[in-house]
């Protein structure tokens, strides 16, 4: 009977042992500080590295009012975006209108001295043969593309250099052409509208090379 009995109150308890599981709640968290005023708050490390938006990289001034009669100019040219943007940046508080251009251009990248093309492989190689005759050096036959049969006697970056080549060449009887190297490039140029007198070479100290071109304001 006894042993009956406890087996009943080990029943029991664990029924309410059972029920006290199924009602508790975990409590709930307490809610973050107040922040205080001034004080700054929490911030993901990928927030806190991310770029600036593209507008923060643009000419942040705001020109001044344009003038009844302003002058307006052209500047130009600047050969990289990193001097057009210095440029606009160093000029825009102080014009009444500002903006920029891309020009196509043609860079210098110095000279070449060559025979002009022969009418065959062999005519060009005989050529050579007889520049090697001679003494000459420091040449070569182009075998393919638009100089295709010339003899290349060399590429220069000063005029000074090309000019003797080829005068060293043109008296041994050889008729040597000289020929700047070119190839195509962009430029850039500023358009402006600000008050007469606008002085912008105070502005933009050491840039010498800049032109400076009245436009028409309309």
């Amino acid at each position: 009977m006894i042993l009956r009995s406890l087996v009943v109150l080990l029943v029991c308890l664990n029924l309410g042992v059972g029920l006290w599981w199924s009602l508790r709640r975990d409590p709930a968290p307490p809610p973050p500080p107040a922040v205080e005023a001034g004080t700054g708050s929490l911030v993901l490390l990928g927030e806190a590295e991310a770029p600036p938006a593209p507008d923060d990289a643009e000419v942040g001034a705001v020109p001044v009012p344009v003038a009844d009669a302003p002058v307006c100019l052209s500047l130009g040219p600047f050969a990289t975006p990193a001097d057009l943007r210095a440029a606009m940046n160093a000029m825009t508080p102080h014009v009444g209108r500002i903006q920029f251009r891309e020009v196509p251009a043609t860079e210098l990248r110095g000279y070449r001295v060559y025979l002009p093309a022969a009418g065959s492989r062999e005519a060009a190689l005989a050529t050579a043969r007889q520049l090697a005759a001679r003494g000459v050096r420091d040449y070569y036959v182009v075998t393919a593309g638009a100089q295709e049969n010339t003899v290349s006697l060399g590429l220069f970056r000063d005029l000074g250099n090309a000019e003797k080549r080829r005068d060293e060449l043109m008296a041994q009887g050889f008729q040597a052409v000289l020929e700047p190297r070119t190839e195509d490039a962009a430029q850039w140029w500023i358009d402006l509208a600000a008050e007469r007198g606008f002085d912008w070479r105070a502005l933009l100290p050491g840039r010498t090379e800049l032109e400076e071109r009245p436009v028409d304001c309309t």
